[in-house]
């Protein structure tokens, strides 16, 4: 029988010492293409086991969702021996991924050189909030604060001067930092590939977040002197929002003048053909604020169905405006089974979400549901190369915790 792949990343092994959702996320991206993921964890482990409702505690919806793929080693790293345990599996290991502030981290004994001097070509990996160099280099940083720091919760006062700022109601700065941080640990894994070299790699919240933001929020700063003023015109425009219809809402993005036209005349406008409005695409950029409003108007004169249907069969870009609530009977999202019910060892029956990207040749891989704290303390202490008997004494002295719940009944 064929052995079932696991994905690109199969033989690379990841030490994730982080918490809450930044560095989880990354490393269950690693974990789903294919990666060896030891999740490693204080006792007191991490506030996202304990967010939200969930079958037994340490199980809340928040680590369900960004910790599948992965081992669980639960460690007391100031008990004596568990610093020498960790050395001794971070000696196995490709990367080792965290969040912990510098200075805390070189205390417990983790820090870039000591991890080197154990594994030479490690990837070592360190998420913050912001980068070393700079004046908050070693400050906390939470996605509320990089959202406040990088400008984000002021975008709504772009489209609406008297509104008070909000943040974003995503962990936007976190989310999107994880993203960073997993595509860096790929570079630098391939950089190790190519030389033979590993490195410290410092992936800092607010710089990566206020990048995401200005790729079109700079806009007439881009050049210097200033061709223009901050944000995108289109999507700071206060009438670009979901435009309601008879029963509902929907998205409509017409981009070509032939596709704007189409729009108005099926929403009742009897336009000229030649309305200077729709002569051009400049036209069109230049009076985008009106266009928009003119569109809230046009849909209203429909259901949200006749909009998808009509719109679909005159190929203009049309999206049904989906309630978080409706996303499990999706009509996309199911035909490509993007949501999986899965049997949980011991928490029953729960709903995953497959990873979003497709390998021909190396498909991402479902292997192993989300860990209970300290799940795998024993096997992966064995792979480190310790002896039972040893084990066990960090069983005894408490630098080995497990918090595992009662079996489920059938």
């Amino acid at each position: 029988m064929t052995e079932q792949k696991r994905g690109p990343l199969d033989g690379i092994r990841v030490i994730d010492m982080s918490t809450v959702v930044l560095g989880p996320y990354a490393g269950q991206i690693m974990g789903d293409l294919g990666a060896d993921v030891i999740r490693v964890e204080s006792p007191r482990s991490d506030m996202t086991r304990w967010a939200g409702n969930s079958p037994h505690p340490g199980f809340g919806p928040i680590f369900m969702n960004c910790n599948r793929n992965k081992r669980s080693l639960c460690l007391n790293l100031k008990a004596e021996g568990a610093r020498e345990a960790l050395m001794a599996l971070v000696k196995t290991a490709d990367v080792f991924l965290h969040n912990v502030r510098l200075e805390a981290i070189e205390r417990l004994g983790f820090g870039y050189e000591a991890v080197k001097a154990a594994r030479p070509d490690i990837v070592y990996v360190h998420a913050v909030g912001f980068g070393g160099e700079g004046p908050y280099g070693g400050r906390p940083a939470y996605d509320d604060l990089v959202q406040a720091a990088s400008g984000a919760v002021s975008l709504n006062t772009m489209i609406d001067p008297g509104e008070e700022p909000r943040y974003l109601p995503t962990l936007a700065a976190d989310k999107t930092t994880g993203l960073h941080a997993a595509y860096a640990t790929l570079a630098a894994l391939f950089h190790r590939e190519r030389t033979g070299e590993g490195q410290f790699v410092e992936v800092p919240m607010l710089e990566s977040f206020t990048s995401f933001l200005l790729i079109e929020h700079l806009n007439g700063h881009t050049w210097e002197p200033p061709l223009g003023e901050y944000g995108y015109h289109r999507v700071i425009n206060v009438h670009r929002r979901p435009y309601r219809t008879k029963d509902g809402y929907v998205c409509i993005m017409p981009y070509s003048r032939e596709q704007w036209l189409t729009v108005f005349r099926l929403g009742g406008f009897n336009l000229p053909d030649d309305d200077p409005r729709f002569r051009s695409m400049s036209g069109i950029a230049g009076n985008i604020r009106e266009l928009y409003r003119m569109l809230s108007e046009a849909t209203a004169n429909r259901t949200s169905d006749e909009w998808m249907e009509m719109l679909t069969a005159a190929d203009v870009p049309v999206m049904r405006v989906n309630r978080i609530e409706d996303l499990k009977t999706e009509e996309h999202l199911a035909g490509v089974d993007f949501f999986e019910r899965r049997q949980h060892p011991h928490e029953g029956e729960y709903r995953s979400m497959r990873t979003p990207v497709k390998f021909s040749a190396s498909p991402a891989s479902l292997r192993r549901d989300p860990p209970g704290l300290g799940e795998h303390n024993r096997e992966l202490m064995r792979e480190a190369g310790l002896a039972e008997g040893d084990i066990e004494a960090l069983e005894v002295s408490g630098a080995l915790y497990s918090l595992m719940p009662e079996p489920q009944e059938p």
